[in-house]
């Protein structure tokens, strides 16, 4: 009979934070999610032993990982939240406030009412270090110190170890015992990460494989100018050649995981899943034995639109010799666990993915064939905007994959020897996003990195009369540079509060190249390659009343003059593919209704059709479908809204359908569905409100 084998590869990575020269880690994110999410994500999986996967490890953060659990790192944010509040300098006060509250509010800072409090409250100070120091004291610097790491605990110990437990239930007034107690618990999680990998290997649940040791784009570091293959006309820096470096840092990988496992890896997840004929050939040499990389690149390489029939298949890709078994990710199905089912209940959304794959392979199964779908994604950003980190999700999930009699969850190795792969004569030069290599190249900033590494690799090639130690760690420090994660940030992809921190520590690197050598750093490196401002929500709050006309359009300049409007930033953070499909709100009212509306973003909605947008609020909710040009309500109530859809989408529903209580707020917030899955809500977090003032005006 033929079956369904299901192979989940999840990407365990972050960059490399540590100066090699001062040996201080710049940030703490290796440490946070060796914390969270890379000892629980192997270790729920011995509730469920017929579901094996294969976990991708990247070299640079189990090094990072190990040298916490040994408690050699000198990391200055664990340091922070370990040091006592009564000594706490002023400037510690300021980075602890700056610092330690980047965690998701709904899910991880809210879920323990102090923390909350203390976010609320360095809020309403309008984030002023010494306005919130003077309300919350010294003891909630040391509650936040507390709070902030437990935040990150994986679930086992929030809600099976006894000391982490007390402290949870203890919830605030923290002392400081209680302080070393959550650096001790930190340094035993940390001890565990490893060691779950290795055993979970050695009895065959899970694969381990890799990615080159510092995570760079391996096609961009053979030859940078592949770029203007897949993204023709793009600007593009001086030519960075060095095939021998991408020879080195898969190398590198190789050792260290046999090293640490006691077998080199059969399967390779290149960094951000980039992928070339050069880059497969220098893996194919080494030993690599698969590649996993996106259907994007499927489509290009085939030259047309794959469907899951297609994809759901692996290929053997053979030149000059070489070859290298490859498994194209489904990307949808894929992006649904990273982006969307957060939003959902846990067995809602297991039932809707096993079902969506079940459906795409019904016709390969019926023609007699096996199907192999991969689903690759990132293994660590996505949990923390889901319910509990997302274990009652990731549990409803692999119950009902043990219970379905088709479906087998394998590791790629073992689908690969079962299912038959077609051949591939080359591969289109690309990475997992839009097929090309534009999130790292050919924007002004990334370029100007490219220069800056280009001329440090240079003068590395030119230095002579150093001592071999230190030529050594000058190479090992452009290795590091060369990892695809610096080059994340700059351009106008993504935004972080902490893009400033990535660009000092890119420009770190390439300065310890040249002080290994014995000279001196380029005054360029002084000054940040950042020429862009991270954009960040926009919100006012009404002005005054408005009337406007609800016909789907802004027929007026001046009808929602007054309106209060809230702005999205369209940026992703840390993970790709956020999609965003409302741009801007306007709300307002006329003392008796609520006037709302919805500016889409004009590219979402182009393939959108039978689109709902719900309208939320605390004591009733409204929705209405758009579809070929207009709107109309779905759920009507005892009082229907008005609305219309043309460029815009306008609401106008009465207070008195709102409103619990006369005197009550007005709170409220739009979500947009298709097909029964959420794709996008402003605001993303909490609520907007129309106050009594708001309405009165």
């Amino acid at each position: 009979m033929p079956r369904i084998y299901l192979c989940f590869l999840w990407h365990m990575h972050q960059p490399f934070y540590k100066n090699l020269i001062s040996g201080e880690y710049r940030l703490p994110w290796t440490r946070m999610h060796a914390l969270k999410d890379y000892y629980g994500m192997v270790r729920i999986l011995e509730e469920f032993p017929e579901v094996k996967q294969t976990f991708n490890l990247v070299p640079s953060m189990i090094v990072q990982t190990e040298e916490y659990a040994s408690g050699e790192a000198h990391d200055p944010f664990l340091r922070c939240a370990l040091k006592p509040a009564e000594t706490l300098t002023e400037s510690d006060k300021s980075f602890i406030l700056q610092q330690f509250f980047h965690a998701d509010p709904a899910h991880m800072i809210y879920r323990y009412p102090r923390y909350g409090e203390l976010y609320d409250a360095y809020d309403a100070a309008q984030r002023s270090v010494d306005r919130t120091a003077r309300v919350i004291g010294m003891q909630g610097f040391r509650d936040l110190q507390v709070l902030s790491q437990i935040a990150w605990f994986d679930e086992e110990f929030l809600e099976h170890d006894p000391e982490v437990k007390a402290l949870v239930t203890k919830g605030r007034n923290f002392s400081l015992e209680d302080q070393a107690v959550m650096g001790r618990k930190q340094r035993e999680i940390l001890a565990r990460v490893l060691p779950i990998y290795q055993k979970l290997a050695g009895t065959g649940q899970i694969e381990i494989s890799t990615t080159p040791f510092y995570h760079p784009i391996l096609p961009l570091i053979c030859d940078s100018d592949i770029a203007g293959v897949s993204h023709p006309g793009a600007p593009l820096p001086s030519r960075f050649r060095y095939p021998e470096d991408a020879r080195v840092q898969l190398e590198m990988s190789r050792e260290y995981m046999q090293s640490r496992f006691g077998a080199a890896p059969a399967g390779l997840w290149p960094s951000e899943g980039s992928v070339s004929d050069e880059a497969f050939t220098v893996a194919a040499d080494l030993g690599f034995q698969w590649a996993a990389t996106d259907n994007g690149i499927l489509d290009r390489t085939l030259k047309r639109s794959v469907g899951v029939d297609g994809i759901y298949k692996p290929y053997l890709w053979e030149r000059d010799g070489r070859r290298m078994h490859v498994i194209f990710r489904d990307h949808f199905l894929s992006d649904l666990i990273g982006f969307v089912y957060s939003k959902m209940g846990a067995a809602e959304a297991a039932a809707d993915f096993l079902h969506r794959i079940n459906e795409n392979c019904r016709g390969i199964l019926s023609s007699g064939r096996d199907a192999l779908v991969p689903i690759v994604l990132d293994g660590e950003n996505a949990w923390e905007y889901y319910d509990h980190n997302g274990r009652p999700f990731l549990r409803e999930l692999y119950r009902r994959i043990t219970d379905d009699t088709q479906m087998i969850a394998t590791t790629v190795s073992e689908a690969l020897a079962r299912v038959e792969p077609q051949t591939l004569d080359h591969i289109f030069p690309g990475s997992w996003i839009n097929a090309n290599f534009g999130v790292w190249i050919g924007a002004e900033e990334d370029n100007l990195a490219w220069e800056y590494l280009l001329r440090a690799r240079e003068t590395y090639e030119r230095a002579a009369n150093v001592p071999e130690a230190q030529k050594r760690l000058a190479y090992e420090e452009l290795l590091i540079a060369e990892g695809s994660d610096w080059c994340w940030w700059y351009g106008p992809e993504h935004s972080s509060q902490q893009r400033t921190e990535f660009d000092q520590l890119y420009r770190d690197h390439l300065a310890n190249v040249y002080r290994a050598l014995n000279m001196q750093p380029p005054e360029e490196l002084s000054r940040p390659i950042l020429k862009s401002i991270p954009v960040r929500e926009f919100h006012m709050s009404p002005t005054g009343h408005i009337q406007p006309c609800i016909d789907g359009e802004v027929s007026s300049y001046f009808e929602w003059i007054g309106a209060g409007i809230y702005r999205v930033d369209p940026r992703s953070g840390s993970m790709h593919g956020q999609k965003f499909v409302v741009r801007e709100l306007h709300y307002g009212s006329d003392g008796s209704n609520l006037y709302l509306r919805v500016d889409f973003d004009e590219k979402s909605m182009e393939p959108r059709s039978g689109m709902d947008v719900r309208l939320n609020v605390e004591n009733a909710s409204f929705a209405v479908r758009i579809e070929r040009g207009d709107a109309r309500q779905i759920n009507p109530n005892s009082v229907p809204l008005e609305c219309a859809f043309k460029k815009v989408l306008e609401l106008k529903v009465p207070l008195s359908a709102l409103r619990g209580r006369p005197e009550s707020l007005v709170r409220f917030q739009v979500s947009v569905w298709q097909d029964g899955l959420p794709l996008d809500a402003a605001p993303q977090h909490g609520w907007l409100e129309l106050t009594a003032a708001d309405a009165e005006w």
